[in-house]
């Protein structure tokens, strides 16, 4: 899920931050495609590198220990909306970065805190009071529920309820993404 989200992340948002200072994200922008159809664009290619470098992180693990995968049908759907996610993040964060101290800051400040906050190296059901319930708010601890429980069967929290928070945040990011793309936001000189 890692590199998943890791690589749609960094290769939208480097990939639109060098757009920008290259002056070539003015072609695209000029070009007939519509903001919606750009917007996608990105998106699939952030998600396409995530999911490739996933499939083979996943084949080179499977073969050196056995990986159990027990709920294919949550892990998939889990997956692709994390890598979703993450590429419309790293969308959002590439439009609006200005040099890329900006985009470091937000990988270094933002997302690694999450993701080790999350619950990847322990349950947050082990955590005093405050902090179990803090931890609840992050969104990153119900894409490590969907994801652990697709391959290992166990979850926190219910899975169903994961499913629905993850793609409402997937889609309110991606709606926020098509505005910024359609307005044109720190994207036209």
């Amino acid at each position: 899920m890692m590199a998943w989200a890791m690589n749609a992340f960094s290769n939208n948002s480097s990939s639109i931050l060098q757009q920008k200072f290259q002056r070539a994200i003015d072609d695209q922008l000029s070009s007939p495609a519509s903001p919606a159809q750009l917007l996608l664009a990105f998106t699939l290619g952030g998600f396409l590198r995530g999911m490739t470098v996933a499939v083979l992180t996943f084949l080179a693990a499977s073969v050196l220990v056995d990986m159990p995968v027990e709920h294919v049908l949550v892990l998939i759907p889990s997956l692709c909306l994390v890598g979703f996610f993450f590429a419309q993040l790293g969308v959002l964060v590439g439009v609006r970065a200005e040099q890329f101290d900006d985009v470091s800051f937000a990988q270094t400040f933002v997302l690694q805190p999450l993701i080790f906050l999350g619950g990847v190296f322990y349950s947050a059901s082990l955590l005093p009071e405050p902090f179990q319930t803090l931890t609840h708010f992050n969104p990153v601890y119900y894409m490590i529920a969907l994801v652990r429980y697709g391959f290992v069967g166990y979850a926190e929290t219910s899975i169903a309820l994961s499913l629905v928070l993850l793609s409402l945040a997937t889609a309110a990011l991606f709606a926020f993404n098509l505005r910024l793309f359609s307005t044109g936001y720190k994207l036209r000189a």
